[in-house]
């Protein structure tokens, strides 16, 4: 595990092109935010002020505007957020690959992005199906509930164990979309399918040491925090405007941290974890039936691959061995 990581971190740092375009993607959408919803409660309060409208048609027109801004925020987070996203993973994983990092790394994300994937509706869809596999595989093979029945004392430990399972499993979709780019000979959907299911047999180490990253997140986030409130606590005794201003700004430097440095940190971690691992394995049938057992939208995944699949000749006597068949 410690080989992983040191190996993840020179891949994180020789990546940082990307980290810093995300950070900007991260912060320009902050400042359109603060400008949005600065303009609408501006022109909102004038209107109300001039009597041109009532209180409840403003209340209307302040959902409208929160509609309006979720469904931009959904837009763009799926036609771009996304792609820069996958395009980042994709030079992710052909670091760890070959041990190279392109010299252009935002145009090969790119190119490789756009040779895998048709469109990004396609990208959006795989990642929300490999989500949704992964969540239900990981609630079937790690039962808390059980646990949490037998112990009461341990509830809340159980449950803040089971929330970072989950925050968890929200990395291990990106590490399968990893798996994706190391294989462009297989379309999409079997390339997800295959990665689920390697996931399947290679869950313990991957599982366990993004486990171990996100609990190690929650201590480090907590003592940056305390770290920090030191400096509100000093402004608090100058002026309750300057403390809130000064927690404002640490939580924004905070945000800055976790978002932009750490969580990037992370990923790559877990996708070079996952890509180690599973590099000697293949799929076979009994992991594909003991995932298929533990999750309903598998088979919804199955599907998709079995239609993206070229069809095979009846006469063909060498057809295409079928990825995830039992090869023993």
């Amino acid at each position: 595990m410690v080989l992983h990581f040191r190996r993840a971190t020179g891949v994180f740092v020789r990546t940082m092109p990307f980290v810093f375009l995300r950070m900007g993607v991260g912060i320009l959408l902050g400042i359109i935010s603060i400008l949005y919803f600065g303009t609408v409660l501006w022109l909102g309060f004038r209107l109300l002020e001039s009597g041109s409208v009532s209180g409840p048609i403003a209340g209307i027109g302040l959902l409208l505007s929160v509609g309006v801004f979720i469904a931009g925020w959904r837009l763009f987070s799926r036609y771009v957020l996304y792609l820069v996203k996958a395009g980042h993973i994709a030079v992710i994983a052909h670091a760890v690959e070959t041990g190279e990092v392109p010299s252009n790394q935002l145009r090969f994300g790119k190119d490789r992005v756009a040779d895998h994937f048709a469109e990004a509706s396609v990208l959006f869809a795989v990642d929300q199906a490999i989500k949704t596999v992964i969540k239900q595989f990981n609630d079937g093979v790690v039962s808390l509930a059980s646990i949490a029945s037998l112990v009461p004392a341990l509830r809340t430990v159980i449950r803040l164990i089971g929330k970072a399972i989950a925050i968890a499993s929200s990395y291990i979709d990106e590490a399968i979309i990893a798996y994706m780019f190391t294989n462009p000979e297989k379309d999409a959907w079997n390339a997800a399918k295959d990665g689920v299911v390697l996931y399947g047999k290679n869950w313990k180490p991957v599982l366990g040491s993004t486990l171990l990253i996100v609990l190690g997140m929650y201590a480090t986030g907590f003592l940056l925090l305390v770290a920090l409130s030191p400096v509100a606590n000093l402004l608090s005794g100058l002026s309750s405007t300057l403390e809130l201003a000064s927690w404002a700004v640490l939580v924004g430097l905070f945000l800055t941290v976790y978002v932009g440095l750490l969580k990037p940190w992370v990923k790559t971690v877990v996708i070079t974890t996952f890509i180690v691992e599973s590099r000697d394995s293949t799929p076979d049938s009994a992991t594909v039936d003991r995932i298929a057992d533990r999750s309903e939208k598998f088979s919804e995944l199955v599907s998709k691959a079995e239609d993206e699949r070229p069809d095979e000749s009846p006469h063909d006597p060498n057809p295409t061995p079928v990825a995830g068949a039992n090869t023993q």
